[in-house]
């Protein structure tokens, strides 16, 4: 069994390319929910939806989140009434809130919940909520903390931050299908998702850090990080917030205990020494990822180096 730790649409990219290449009943995903929010009163999960709308076949290739194809008349009738519309909801992605929200409501927990949604979308993985209680990911901006969706969307993640906090995240727990997944993979892949946003909270949730360590899987990360930025996003601008350098060799430093080994572009060649003496193995390769046929090859060459390490 593989498992996956992602987040949203960067990482999704390399989920797809392992559900393409390996038995999809095989794969696990432990998804990130630090950015999770209400938005008028519906529980949304933006990682947890981009994920299966993703290995559903369903989000558009290029732009890599939504679903291909959907209308926004709810939002225009919503925009009318003087809603906040910031947060663009399209009107068959308000079905899965709606869903997801009277489902939680009636006491169903997010990990049935998106087990449901999942398999309604005949995806054949496990997608699995790092955790079913609430996290938030906060940053703080000048004097203001602001929420993960806040800073990232309606402010277009253009204002310096100056810290990190995960609120919640002490008294959350990981899950027993978490733990499972972990407990029982072959191999372990963080993949390329922003290390501060997205993995950072997964590894942060009580159980799942000191699982990791412990575990005999091998395990592998793959580099958001080209040169010296993340391809899209700010993955690279956050890195200072972890107290690493925005590099694949400031990634392999930040998941150091976690991790046997890491996959980095071949622009980073440079760095594999620096890598290798963390006791981390490297593999260089081409880590962009334009295409399907992209997102196939990386995810085969980083299972089978992570095999070359057992």
């Amino acid at each position: 069994m593989i498992t996956a730790l992602c987040g949203g649409v960067g990482g999704a990219k390399l989920v797809l390319g392992l559900y393409r290449t390996l038995p999809p009943h095989e794969l696990s995903v432990i998804v990130n929910t630090a950015d999770d929010l209400d938005y008028l009163g519906l529980h949304v999960s933006p990682d947890l939806d981009t994920v299966t709308y993703t290995l559903a076949g369903m989000s558009p290739i290029k732009q890599g989140w939504g679903i291909e194809g959907d209308t926004y008349q709810a939002l225009e009738n919503l925009r009318r009434y003087g809603a906040p519309t910031w947060f663009q909801v399209g009107d068959r992605d308000f079905a899965t809130h709606l869903f997801r929200t009277d489902q939680l409501r009636h006491g169903a927990n997010l990990t049935e919940t998106t087990k449901r949604i999942a398999e309604s979308s005949q995806v054949r993985a496990r997608i699995l909520p790092m955790t079913n209680d609430g996290v938030s990911t906060r940053l703080q901006v000048g004097d203001e903390w602001v929420a993960f969706q806040d800073y990232f969307v309606q402010r277009r993640h253009r204002d310096a931050v100056s810290a990190i906090r995960y609120d919640g995240i002490e008294e959350a727990s990981s899950t027993p299908e978490v733990l499972d997944a972990l407990q029982n993979a072959e191999i372990i892949v963080l993949v390329n998702s922003n290390p501060a946003l997205s993995i950072v909270p997964i590894l942060s949730t009580p159980g799942i850090n000191d699982l990791l360590i412990a575990v005999s899987a091998v395990r592998v990360a793959v580099s958001p990080i080209v040169g010296t930025d993340a391809v899209s996003g700010p993955a690279g601008r956050l890195m200072k917030l972890l107290g690493h350098e925005s590099s694949a060799a400031g990634v392999a430093a930040a998941y150091a205990g976690c991790i046997d080994g890491i996959v980095i572009d071949e622009v980073d060649a440079n760095q594999a020494d620096e890598i290798e003496a963390l006791g981390i193995a490297v593999h260089c390769t081409r880590t962009v990822m334009n295409t399907l046929e992209d997102r196939d090859r990386l995810a085969t060459e980083t299972v089978s180096f992570a095999r070359s390490l057992r």
